[in-house]
């Protein structure tokens, strides 16, 4: 009963926070963003793998509820993966997704902001590279699906410029029973069209 209550209240909030938008000093918007990232794997109990350095692009949409919050939906091409250094060689996996955040923005000055929330991802390709005394063509096969929590923040400027980074936590497994999670870093700049 408390879950409904709290789910009617919140819903209500923003049914008042949008219908209250016409006093707002923020508007809604949409835009483009990339930028730079650092992707690497954590294996569970073995701790966290190298970094893959690699880049993301994707488009944005920002809708104010009110002054201090808004809510991003985003479609982002990320691509993430992990890097393994041995005496034997270097060893990528390389892992390309279509990721959809959904996220939870409060700005509490007019041009910083934080920013919170789901993710969900698909792998659209992948691929494994040998280099050194490796010489395998093992290939493996992981998950297509990988979901998570991303936090973060960042400046956005008046004429619409965003600078941001954040912190995706996996929460997927990467291989079936690997116990092997995504974590990514990604550096962005956006720009609202």
């Amino acid at each position: 009963m408390k879950t409904i209550n709290l789910t009617i209240a919140l819903f209500l909030g923003m049914v008042f926070s949008i219908s209250a938008q016409a006093n707002r000093t923020h508007k809604s918007n949409a835009g483009i963003k990339g930028g730079y990232n650092l992707a690497a794997v954590n294996f569970d109990g073995q701790g966290e793998t190298e970094q893959r350095h690699s880049f993301h692009i994707g488009v944005y949409g920002e809708e104010f509820l009110s002054d201090s919050f808004a809510i991003q939906p985003e479609l982002v091409y990320s691509q993430q993966g992990y890097v393994i250094t041995n005496s034997s060689g270097t060893f990528t996996q390389k892992l390309n997704y279509i990721n959809l955040p959904l996220m939870l923005k409060a700005y509490p000055s007019k041009n910083l902001f934080l920013k919170a929330g789901p993710q969900i991802g698909l792998a659209i390709t992948h691929k494994e590279e040998y280099e050194g005394l490796f010489n395998s063509s093992q290939e493996y096969d992981p998950n297509n699906f990988d979901w998570g929590v991303n936090l973060g923040g960042g400046l956005k400027t008046d004429s619409g410029i965003s600078f941001e980074v954040h912190y995706h936590l996996g929460l997927g497994d990467l291989y079936d029973n690997s116990k092997a999670y995504n974590r990514v870093w990604q550096f962005s700049i956006g720009i609202d069209l």
